[in-house]
């Protein structure tokens, strides 16, 4: 399955990110993806050069049967580029549990 998400790219402490078309089964570290759809620069000073999209490919690709992970697809409801909700991602909170708990469940 097509997927479109991030790829980390970039020095260590200064992040950049490039929106690519990949197959879901590579890993995002092997390098290898099939189309260059936009960068993500979190650290960008002005916001009109942090995120930047090839909107028209996107949707070309999303027609084509290309799914999305969920932070490309809150950038791009964000920018409404698609309409829908925003979806959370991060992670659920799991109640702590105290050691002894823990020792007896085992």
């Amino acid at each position: 399955m097509l997927k479109i998400r991030l790829q980390r790219i970039g020095r260590k402490n200064d992040p950049a990110f490039r929106v690519v078309l990949t197959d879901s089964k590579n890993s995002t570290k092997s390098g290898k993806f099939l189309e260059l759809l936009g960068t993500y620069n979190p650290k960008a000073i002005d916001k009109s050069g942090r995120i930047s999209f090839v909107n028209d490919r996107i949707k070309y690709w999303l027609s084509k049967g290309a799914k999305l992970s969920d932070t490309v697809h809150n950038f791009l409801v964000h920018d409404k580029v698609i309409a829908g909700k925003k979806v959370n991602v991060l992670p659920k909170k799991k109640p702590t549990v105290k050691r002894k708990e823990l020792k007896a469940k085992k």
